[in-house]
């Protein structure tokens, strides 16, 4: 318990708002957590897997109306339309606050109050913050319990403070039409109601750590960024870290949890895990940018993680995992997914709940979006500075996208201004593989635009300030492409390990042990600086593939100019001369 003044008046609110027939304290105790999962397992809440093939692992099935995040009805209430920005729906606080609380009134008759303390990251770092959730969902209480730290350690941190984020979850109907994910900035605040999917009701993720988080940041000097945190060791020990941005779809996870190719694993590399999503970046006494992983867990697509794919990933869900929507095996009651094997069970149950035969049936087993929420120490490669206080020092920031003939491999900012212009302009694209064709080009900045919390324009200010405030400790900005297609519709790099190879020549550059050549968009390497040793792939083809066509490049300055009108007059000047600078260099 706690004797905070700002937590209980809260709570003393919310319980006259929702309800409860009972409250509960989540204190974090393994003894609180088994009878937890007992009980939800006795209303069919969860369903418990096979102990001996998948110890403490359970299966859950959502609504088939609530499968998803759903950016629709996601609001940032911010009490002037404006700070708000052009990316995000908006609603007056005022007016939410009346909506909501109508919607959630006395929504906890007949039910428990769960009250959940939390950490978003290490408990009592200097780069933590502090949450707590109030929810009537076991299922959410168990996923919160592995994705964040929660228990009473968490009441210990916070003490008398009043920053903290407050979250009210109710499921209410599971009405879509009143469904609603609102984040309060201005007031620390979010509310979730009719949902009970995971990205709308564990208010750690996205709500807390990028919504809410970016705005703390952006207020407070730091920066929440929707990005993996990846340690590379080379053979002689040395561990450098590197953030990256990817839009979904383009193997974010992938990377965090990359295995380096045979040769590189033979000579001494090794890659470890701090964060496979969001970054929490601070500058550190000694000038430099320091970040943590606020998350405790992994909260992943299931489909088409195999361990060809992702081994890592598929390991961390072998015990202490919940499963969402996902086809359920009745000959061993185990789970399966479209892409974990070509053996899909005979008699098993369907994500909506439906008997199934994975060899007859043309409907999918799994929800696209069913997924896995594991704890991070279950995988093989986490690092070793996980838990740390203090975080781990960035090298390079890297963005990326998915696009078939733009950008190159590789290639660096020519300055940290240049690589927030790199950052606004990240694009990703649809391709239609067979003829090659390029699809539609989706402009997300940062790989943040549905989870910014405030005007993007602002947030692109923040950016450069933060370049200022760290001078020439910032780490150096990358642009990485793995989807480069031929002329028959196929990637010509190879990707997932082998993209070590890539990350290698990035951090040689922030070390200073390789040149580049200069290009109109920045420094690309040389060819023969990307070790190739044991790889089927010529230089030829990696000279083809770090080109920069200036007749391309001049289509994507037109498609940056038209994007960049949204933002208006929040828009940094900055920006506007690097756009009219890359223009410059293109003729």
């Amino acid at each position: 318990m706690t004797t905070n003044k700002t937590v209980l008046a809260w709570l003393e609110e919310m319980k006259a708002l929702v309800n409860p027939d009972e409250v509960v304290f989540i204190d974090g105790s393994e003894e609180q957590i088994e009878s937890l999962r007992a009980e939800a397992v006795a209303t069919g809440e969860l369903e418990k897997l096979n102990e001996e093939l998948l110890p403490d692992c359970y299966l859950h099935r959502t609504k088939v109306n609530d499968v998803a995040r759903v950016e629709g009805r996601t609001f940032i209430c911010s009490r002037e339309k404006e700070n708000a920005g052009p990316t995000n729906n908006w609603m007056d606080p005022k007016e939410a606050y009346e909506m909501l609380y109508g919607i959630a009134k006395d929504s906890y008759k007949g039910r428990t109050m769960y009250v959940i303390p939390f950490s978003m990251g290490p408990i009592g770092s200097p780069l933590a913050k502090i949450g707590v959730e109030i929810t009537d969902s076991i299922y959410v209480v168990l996923n919160m319990v592995i994705m964040t730290r929660v228990g009473n350690a968490v009441w210990d941190a916070l003490g008398d403070s009043n920053d903290w984020v407050r979250g009210l979850h109710s499921r209410c109907d599971i009405d879509e039409e009143k469904r609603y994910i609102c984040q309060f900035p201005e007031d620390n605040t979010i509310i979730s109601v009719n949902s009970g999917y995971g990205g709308n009701v564990l208010l750690g993720k996205k709500c807390f750590a990028l919504r809410i988080a970016s705005y703390q940041g952006w207020k407070e000097g730091w920066m929440a960024e929707h990005m993996l945190i990846l340690g590379i060791e080379n053979p002689k020990g040395e561990v450098k870290y590197v953030a990256a941005a990817f839009p979904s779809a383009c193997g974010k996870t992938n990377l965090a949890m990359m295995i380096p190719p045979k040769y590189l694993r033979d000579k001494g590399y090794k890659v470890w895990t701090v964060g496979d999503d969001i970054s929490w970046m601070r500058i550190g006494e000694d000038g430099r940018l320091w970040a943590i992983n606020p998350e405790n867990g992994f909260f992943g697509v299931a489909p088409g993680t195999n361990e060809k794919s992702n081994y890592n990933a598929l390991a961390s869900t072998k015990k202490g995992t919940i499963f969402t929507n996902v086809a359920h095996n009745l000959d061993n009651n185990t789970v399966w997914w479209e892409g974990l094997d070509k053996n899909p069970p005979e008699n098993a149950i369907e994500w909506k709940g439906n008997p199934w035969n994975g060899k007859t049936s043309d409907e999918k087993g799994a929800h696209p979006n069913s997924r896995f929420t594991a704890p991070a120490k279950n995988c093989p490669c986490i690092s070793s500075e996980f838990e740390s206080q203090s975080g781990v020092p960035i090298s390079a920031i890297i963005f990326g996208g998915r696009r078939a003939k733009t950008a190159p491999l590789v290639y660096q900012s020519k300055n940290w201004e240049n690589g927030v212009f790199v950052g606004s302009a990240m694009a990703s694209e649809t391709t239609a593989a067979a003829s090659g064709a390029v699809g539609v080009v989706r402009r997300d900045p940062m790989a943040m635009l549905p989870f910014c919390g405030y005007h993007m324009g602002d947030y692109f200010r923040h950016w450069l300030e933060m370049g200022k405030k760290l001078g020439d400790k910032a780490p150096k900005i990358f642009n990485v492409n793995w989807f480069r297609l031929d002329d028959e519709g196929h990637f010509i790099w190879p990707g997932f390990g082998d993209n070590m190879r890539v990350i290698n020549w990035i951090i040689d550059r922030c070390e200073g042990k390789v040149d580049a050549v200069e290009t109109p968009i920045g420094f690309v390497p040389k060819a023969e600086d990307i070790d190739l040793t044991d790889l089927d792939f010529d230089i030829d083809t990696l000279k083809s593939i770090l080109e920069v066509d200036k007749e391309t490049w001049q289509k994507e300055a037109a498609e940056i100019e038209e994007h960049y009108k949204k933002f208006g007059d929040r828009l940094p000047e900055e920006l506007v001369n690097q756009l009219n600078t890359l223009k410059a260099n293109l003729k």
